[in-house]
């Protein structure tokens, strides 16, 4: 799939890792311009660039941003980099797409948000899920009525990953942890559906590293509707979410952040409507061309997740790390 709409921006990738990998694939599958790629290895540059078709391959991140031929660049590092690529890219001019957790925290959050806009550039959370077609419907059946009023969401994003202590998931120098790698998701998944929370409760097991395993959240928001939402790296779960409502409810199948079916049930329990995803690849081509869009269209904001959203919910996973006692090295 392409888009008639595309601003034809020219893409760089900034890393070269298993994420960054997907997320090409799904750019060449809907046409997009990748011009560059940059890894701090230049023979890891080089086999992307062969793997991808990609005209330039550099050997640094300084390089990548600083090619005349790149106009938005996707940031793909581990998440304490997050924000140092982010400002480096927007501090040479580029647009950035920035690979979910935004960063490691609020602080840093804030600080690319502020960039962007001083530079009157687009800063954007990867957070596909929220672009996904089964995603957009959800929301206009919302927004119709179909559900009534709602009342609560559930959702679980839980996988059985490594226990090394070595692995990313569990080294709290890499940002370890279900929260921010796999949290994330349910969570962010709630605030779309239902707002900021004006509560929030959590309770979380941690692993020998210090990293959480597992962490369960619960959070009130301003309707009184509540989420409850669970992430765990060492047991896989149904990755199923809910969205109930007074006249009905909306199953959400495995794997509900990505491309998937759901079903609308009428208060009764009747299905009333059956939606089955038809994507291309794994679908993180929906975000990409949203960013180009949002640039065609002189926005520098993301009509789906605002900055101001991506800051306020990782001030919400702050909070939620600091309920559980998880705390990275080097934060205050």
């Amino acid at each position: 799939m392409t888009s008639p709409n595309s601003s034809g921006l020219r893409w760089g990738i900034l890393a070269t890792g298993g994420i960054a990998h997907s997320f090409a694939g799904d750019l060449r599958t809907a046409g997009l311009d990748i011009t560059a790629v940059g890894s701090r290895r230049a023979d890891a540059a080089a086999a992307f660039a062969a793997e991808f078709g990609i005209a330039h391959a550099h050997g640094s991140y300084e390089d990548l941003v600083a090619d005349p031929d790149v106009d938005i660049v996707y940031v793909a590092t581990p998440h304490p980099s997050h924000a140092e690529n982010a400002i480096l890219a927007l501090q040479a001019g580029k647009h950035v797409l920035v690979e979910k957790p935004f960063t490691l925290n609020a602080t840093e959050a804030a600080l690319v948000r502020d960039v962007a806009r001083s530079e009157g550039l687009l800063a954007m959370e990867a957070m596909w899920t929220r672009y996904l077609p089964h995603m957009v419907r959800i929301r206009q059946l919302l927004a119709e009525g179909a559900l009534g009023e709602i009342r609560a969401v559930l959702a679980d994003h839980t996988q059985r990953i490594s226990t090394d202590p070595a692995h990313r998931l569990n080294a709290l120098e890499l940002g370890g942890g279900a929260l921010l790698d796999l949290g994330i998701y349910p969570v962010s998944f709630a605030w779309d559906i239902l707002g900021a929370p004006t509560s929030i409760a959590a309770s979380a097991t941690l692993g020998p590293t210090g990293a959480d395993s597992e962490v369960a959240t619960i959070f009130t928001h301003a309707s009184g509707a509540v989420s409850t939402t669970l992430a765990a790296s060492h047991a896989a779960g149904p990755n199923a979410a809910h969205i109930v409502g007074t006249e009905g409810r909306i199953q959400i199948d495995a794997v509900w952040y990505a491309p998937t079916t759901f079903r609308l049930h009428s208060g009764d329990g009747t299905v009333v409507e059956e939606y089955t995803s038809e994507v291309e690849g794994r679908g993180m081509q929906y975000q990409a061309l949203a960013a180009e869009e949002y640039v065609a269209s002189g926005k520098n904001d993301s009509e789906l997740l605002p900055i101001d959203e991506t800051v306020a919910i990782m001030e919400a996973l702050d909070e939620v790390r600091s309920l559980i006692g998880v705390r990275y090295p080097g934060e205050e």
